[in-house]
């Protein structure tokens, strides 16, 4: 059987890897020189199987409002003339009430813990080295208001079988030894205890070698201009250098640019483009330094150690396409880092970046069959898919060949969308 793969983000290439480890004839185009050039290159580096929910949650129009109004925010909305932005927006919306927040987690659930389950495996059989850490994440609270709040998170997480701690200032100090320096910053913490880290750029290149051991070939440089229907099935996909390239299925996995691949072959998917951006610093002092992740409730910024660099992410830029990193983009996740790590790394040599999430408007990934009985999907996780890759990618892969997958797909299709 041979599978085409449109996309060389961690998501295309889970999805390869485990077509090809089946073997299947396997092809991966991407129009970037490389694997995970794009929204994978310079992620936050979170494997947040406990943080698993969407944005779209009771609550959030309110809050966002204030976002706006912060002078470090968290949120940033540029209003363009786009009709798919504000249908997006509106159906966003309408996902923030308690029932839908229910439905939805749960489906987000289901994948980033099949992900979870998965991904030790993944690891063990391949061997790769990707900066990885299991020492959980650490979600700080500056105020106690953010701290009571957390107790409605603490029923989601016993709900799902997500371990968890609950952490006065000395266990969160315990947990990361240099918070000890800012003690007066935070007033505790929701530690996540299966949550792992890593460098997601890495994975995707190691994984991306091991599926070419397995047979796979990737062409690179390869702009996909469209995708040829006849009748009800897939004919092939058109690059500008390849050509017409066939096979017997396909998989999408373009992330935010899945859309444009996909609205001429009346498959509008709600996904949008939600940039975030991130700094990467050397360490400088390991007992500075933080040990794995913390998540900055205030800010919405995440903090990893990735070996000896720090990343720094975070910040939500509703913008459409652009991938201006202009020249105080960064100036939040700047300021995080030294406000809890000041001694831990040089932020004068800290790598700026900037990459498009794509978002669902209700947060769960859209995966699987299509109308076209040859076509799947595997797009949407929007801050998800470093964590969502290994499980999403090997059910697609499952599913693309026949096989039972291990998780139900149900409500995680196009179809909840009429679609």
């Amino acid at each position: 059987m041979r599978i085409i793969v449109m996309g060389a983000g961690v998501i295309g290439v889970t999805t390869a890897y485990y077509l090809a480890k089946a073997g299947a004839e396997v092809v991966v185009l991407d129009r970037q020189p490389g694997p995970g050039l794009e929204t994978s290159y310079a992620n936050a580096g979170e494997l947040s199987y406990g943080m698993s929910s969407p944005w779209a949650a009771p609550g959030v129009p309110m809050k966002a409002l204030k976002w706006l109004f912060m002078k470090r925010r968290p949120l940033f909305i540029w209003p363009l003339i786009s009709p798919r932005m504000w249908k997006w927006g509106a159906q966003m919306l309408m996902n923030c009430n308690d029932a839908s927040y229910a439905v939805n987690k749960s489906r987000m659930v289901r994948i980033s813990n099949y992900s979870r389950d998965v991904m030790p495996d993944l690891i063990s059989e391949t061997g790769i080295e990707y900066d990885g850490r299991e020492q959980g994440t650490l979600q700080l609270f500056r105020t106690e208001k953010q701290m009571k709040a957390s107790k409605a998170d603490q029923d989601i997480l016993a709900e799902f079988d997500s371990p968890f701690e609950v952490l006065d200032p000395d266990g969160c100090i315990a947990a990361e030894p240099a918070l000890a320096l800012v003690r007066d910053k935070f007033v505790g913490g929701l530690r996540l205890t299966a949550d792992r880290t890593g460098d997601c750029r890495m994975f995707t290149m190691a994984l991306a070698e091991k599926a070419a051991a397995l047979g796979a070939r990737f062409h690179y440089g390869q702009k996909i201009e469209m995708i040829r229907i006849e009748g009800d099935r897939v004919k092939g996909v058109k690059t500008d250098k390849l050509g017409l390239v066939t096979g017997d299925a396909y998989v999408c996995a373009l992330g935010s640019h899945a859309p444009r691949l996909l609205d001429p072959i009346d498959l509008r998917l709600p996904v949008y483009p939600v940039k975030g951006y991130s700094v990467t610093l050397p360490v400088t002092d390991d007992a500075g330094a933080p040990q794995s992740t913390i998540m900055d409730e205030t800010h919405k910024v995440a903090i990893t150690r990735l070996g000896d660099r720090i990343r720094v992410a975070g910040t939500a830029e509703i913008a459409g396409y652009s991938n201006r990193l202009g020249p105080n983009a960064t100036a939040t996740v700047r300021h995080v880092i030294g406000d809890l790590f000041p001694q831990g790394g040089d932020i004068d040599r800290a790598e700026g970046w900037t990459g498009l999430r794509p978002m669902t408007p209700d947060g769960t990934p859209i995966l699987g069959p299509t109308r076209y009985p040859n076509l799947f999907l595997n797009t949407g996780h929007g801050t998800l898919g470093w964590t969502m890759a290994a499980g999403s990618g090997r059910a697609v892969a499952d599913l693309v060949l026949g096989r039972t997958p291990d998780i139900s797909f149900d409500g995680l299709t196009a179809a909840r969308y009429g679609l």
